[in-house]
């Protein structure tokens, strides 16, 4: 556990209690009273496993894949019927693994959903570069899908290399797309890769914009300590003029920053399912996030058909807030957009924030990391690099030592941080 985290988790909570994950399960979520609620749908299944990747995968098995989607078929009516009528949400996004491996039955999927839920702004899914075909996208368009995010890394076949991934045909994939058109084309890119320069990820955004996407996500390569990559971590300073420098072009260029780590072209184009007040999680892995509580599935495949066969919620592990703790993470996950509302703050806990965290705000300020522009908390480029920098710890300390447990336990009995 990284000092710095412990010191801050202890001087934000205002105590020194830790963050207790423990084996218990609700048969019954929480989620009839959550505003801006959104949805996570998780398809572990790749045709490869990438080994820079931490995400829960498992290699696709066609028999295992139907399995699977029929348990989670199964999820979402057990939990949707908890629930009389139909809950209004937000959003609702397929990560992965590759969805797109399930693709025949993303509709399934989505008639499920559709059954107990309103979803009033659009339909995400994930997309491996080899799945971007006319013929899966016009059937994940069917489906309802609204918005893809496609997950190049980097176009560069030294940088692809590097990754373990193969060299990608830009004019198959250009013209993919501009047979099946969507709201919202998504390209993931990684920066911070051992000797990658600003001219190696400029050809990267410029690559990807001139290939179709209308938004890019560029995330820091974070090392894993349970993944097999060996590839080496760029030096802080070293890291920062990189963000800096990318930033300052996509800005020049007229991008729009979404977030952190995200540009888009276009006005409307957005694709982030990390900035939601509550969302509900469905699938191996998936996490549900509600007012008082944290929940995340097991990573387990066959724990989880299992336990779902069996009429029993698939939750892994749970954490109970305390009031602290859910502001601590509010602000966190809030912060990622790069903007922070203070009424937003005062709606969801009936505090004003500055009541709760002024002095820390005014810290904030003075260090140059937020400035208040009509009555909105806008992140400074030193801010964002600073919030990259922290959730960096803030992964390796508590995301890495979690997914690293659970990729071995089912269902462990408790985790502390």
């Amino acid at each position: 556990m990284s000092v710095l985290t412990t010191l801050t988790r202890t001087w934000l909570t205002r105590t020194v209690k830790p963050f207790t994950f423990t084996s218990e399960y609700d048969r019954e979520l929480p989620f009839a009273e959550c505003e801006n609620l959104g949805i996570y749908v998780h398809i572990p299944f790749c045709r490869s496993i990438c080994a820079f990747c931490p995400y829960c995968k498992v290699p696709y098995d066609r028999e295992l894949c139907d399995r699977y989607v029929d348990a989670l078929i199964r999820e979402i009516h057990a939990t949707g019927n908890t629930y009389e009528g139909k809950k209004k949400v937000t959003s609702l996004y397929f990560g992965g693994g590759t969805p797109a491996l399930a693709a025949n039955r993303i509709k399934e999927i989505v008639n499920a959903l559709n059954d107990h839920f309103t979803i009033t702004d659009g339909i995400g899914l994930e997309l491996h570069p080899d799945n971007v075909t006319p013929e899966t996208l016009s059937v994940l368009k069917d489906a309802g899908v609204t918005r893809i995010s496609i997950g190049i890394q980097s176009f560069s076949g030294k940088y692809q290399s590097v990754l373990g991934r193969k060299k990608i045909d830009t004019e198959a994939l250009q013209a993919a797309l501009r047979a099946v058109p969507f709201e919202t084309v998504s390209m993931d890119l990684i920066f911070a890769l051992p000797g990658q320069t600003f001219e190696d990820l400029k050809t990267d955004v410029d690559t990807a914009f001139s290939t179709g996407a209308n938004h890019v996500a560029i995330y820091p390569f974070i090392d894993f300590t349970f993944t097999s990559s060996r590839v080496p971590e760029m030096p802080k300073k070293q890291k920062r003029e990189l963000l800096d420098r990318i930033t300052d072009y996509c800005l020049g260029k007229g991008y729009t920053r979404n977030s952190i780590w995200t540009f888009s072209s276009e006005p409307d184009a957005n694709y982030s399912s990390m900035t939601r007040e509550n969302f509900i999680g469905f699938g191996c892995s998936a996490t549900s996030l509600f007012r008082d509580s944290f929940k995340i599935n097991t990573f387990d495949v066959n724990a989880y058909c299992d336990r779902i066969n069996a009429g029993e919620p698939a939750t892994s592990l749970t954490i109970r807030f305390t009031g602290r703790q859910r502001m601590v993470y509010w602000l966190f996950w809030t912060s990622y957009s790069t903007r922070l509302d203070p009424a937003g703050f005062e709606r969801f806990f009936g505090v004003p924030l500055k009541k709760a965290y002024g002095f820390e705000l005014w810290l904030a300020g003075i260090l140059g990391f937020v400035r208040k522009k009509d009555g909105i908390l806008e992140m400074t480029p030193k801010g964002a690099f600073y919030y990259h920098y922290y959730e960096n710890y803030y992964t390796l300390a508590y995301i890495d030592k979690m997914w690293g447990i659970m990729r071995k336990e089912a269902f462990p009995d408790r985790i502390e941080f």
